[in-house]
């Protein structure tokens, strides 16, 4: 049976986080993480400075499925099956250990053992009292712990085998899973970690985890929506749903993108963002709303975050699983999700398109493009706009006998619009575009500006402020660099 379990489908990343569930709900403020490399005989530690169990609790504790998930809950429970600290251990290791001590100094030690298990079959359900030989150091508890539990896993064959200590290639994989684990303890537990948030700190190998925030909620460019509750006949406390509109590439730094891809990287963050009492459950997933076809993660989409808090009374509802890493909306609230969610997924397709444009204006008008998206023989085609300030400019004063040369040249760039591939490179490298004048220099745009300015105002008959108009509305000049030379210009007459 144990065998079995240990199948669930657990990542060292979420059976960790499944422990600091319990240390959070043993009113924890501190968790301290070691991990040791030394081949066959690596072994993680998880400890805290909770309350600490007696010897009738650890035991308890130590029960699989210690409790039942129909049972009523503290509101602030991150627990649910009874099983989350035995499952998730044994799902990375043989041995597993606990050994807790109350505010007395008192402690006690719990231990299973699978290959003791599986050799001593007669014994039946035996669950060790003591530590394993060579065991005992690796139980220590930092000394401003006082009360406190340690998880101790030994025997990591999930993780490392029977690898000898040399091996490199299994070495660098366990430390990429160490990695992983500390991006996906930012991530989950973020909400705990940063100030403002029920105080937590949790330190890996004696460096402290920094949170990650999925929603970059201090940046300026960052839009959100009004939190909206929805209140479900028989439960007392709401869903509360709150969408983010993340800020276009153009208007982050290098670092702050790389950040704000989160672990998985922009396109696979998109989406829902589940919350348990402020534990992160999913992180990026439209969870099977669309309608008749469902949403799929897309690039046009990747700057839409939505955050929704769901009350542990809710649990059933949501089918959460062991793992705590999946969930389904009840039909009862999904179609009011559906409906919130298209507002947001709407206004953060509209930052993308415009490079990002739309989170900076307050007065929402339209851009001139010099490009628009139409159907001819319905098929998508693109057209250069023959209205955009510009290019009509410069339209107006073509003579009769060019005119119709200037109509074919463009008709030709029309008609060859390389769509395949810049569908792949935008597929294969979607971060590697290019904002409208990049690496161009101030005197260079500045140079461009004047042209523009002088062709409009020659071949229009503008005014200057109807010029610097018609150029500020244009997208081409909507980044802020464009905008104050735009501002700048002087009236020549």
């Amino acid at each position: 049976m144990i065998e079995s379990m240990r199948a669930y489908g657990y990542t060292l990343s979420t059976a960790v986080a499944d422990l600091i569930d319990n240390s959070i709900a043993a009113n924890a403020s501190h968790v301290w993480i070691r991990h040791h490399w030394a081949g066959a005989d690596s072994w993680i530690a998880i400890a805290d400075d909770g309350d600490g169990m007696d010897e009738v609790d650890l035991r308890n504790a130590m029960r699989l499925g210690s409790r039942s998930p129909l049972e009523k809950r503290d509101r602030e429970d991150l627990g649910r099956f009874g099983l989350g600290v035995k499952t998730a251990s044994l799902s990375q290791c043989r041995r597993l250990t606990v050994r807790s001590t109350r505010d007395d100094g008192e402690a006690w030690t719990r231990r299973w053992d699978l290959d003791y298990l599986a050799n001593n079959q007669a014994g039946g359900w035996r669950l060790l009292t003591t530590c394993a030989p060579g065991s005992e150091e690796r139980l220590s508890a930092p000394e401003e712990s006082g009360s406190g539990t340690v998880v101790l896993w030994e025997l990591l064959d999930r993780l490392v085998g029977d690898a000898g200590k040399d091996n490199k290639k299994v070495h660098d994989h366990f430390l990429r899973l160490i990695d992983d684990l500390e991006a996906h303890l930012a991530m989950v537990f973020h909400r705990f970690l940063a100030s403002g948030g029920r105080r937590l700190s949790i330190q890996l190998n004696d460096v402290a985890i920094r949170p990650w925030d999925p929603f970059v909620e201090n940046h300026g460019a960052t839009t959100k929506t009004p939190e909206e509750v929805i209140t479900v006949p028989g439960f007392r406390d709401p869903v509360r749903v709150r969408g983010f509109v993340l800020p276009h590439k153009d208007r982050l730094g290098d670092k702050e993108h790389r950040a704000a891809s989160g672990p998985a990287g922009w396109n696979a963050q998109q989406g829902f963002y589940l919350y348990r009492n402020e534990r992160l459950i999913v992180a990026g997933s439209w969870l099977g709303l669309g309608g008749a076809r469902p949403w799929t993660q897309e690039e046009h989409y990747k700057l839409c975050r939505i955050r929704l808090d769901v009350p542990n009374s809710m649990d059933h509802l949501w089918q959460l699983d062991v793992k705590k890493s999946s969930a389904v909306p009840p039909p009862v609230v999904a179609d009011r999700l559906t409906g919130l969610a298209q507002k947001v997924r709407t206004d953060a397709r509209a930052v993308f398109a415009h490079r990002g444009s739309y989170g900076k204006r307050t007065d929402r008008r339209e851009y001139a493009k010099p490009w628009k998206a139409t159907t001819r023989s319905g098929v998508r085609t693109y057209r250069i706009d023959r209205s955009h300030p510009l290019i009509k400019a410069v339209a107006d004063v073509v003579s009769d006998v060019a005119k119709e040369e200037f109509e074919a040249a463009l008709r030709i760039i029309e008609e060859t619009v390389p769509v395949e591939q810049i569908w792949l490179d935008k597929a294969e490298a979607p971060e590697d575009f290019a904002a409208p004048f990049h690496g161009s220099t101030s005197r260079q745009l500045r140079h461009l500006i004047e042209l523009a300015y002088r062709a409009i105002r020659r071949n229009r008959g503008t005014d200057h402020a109807d010029t610097v108009r018609l150029l500020s509305e244009s997208v081409e000049f909507a980044g802020s660099e464009a905008q104050a030379i735009l501002a700048s210009l002087e009236d020549p007459s």
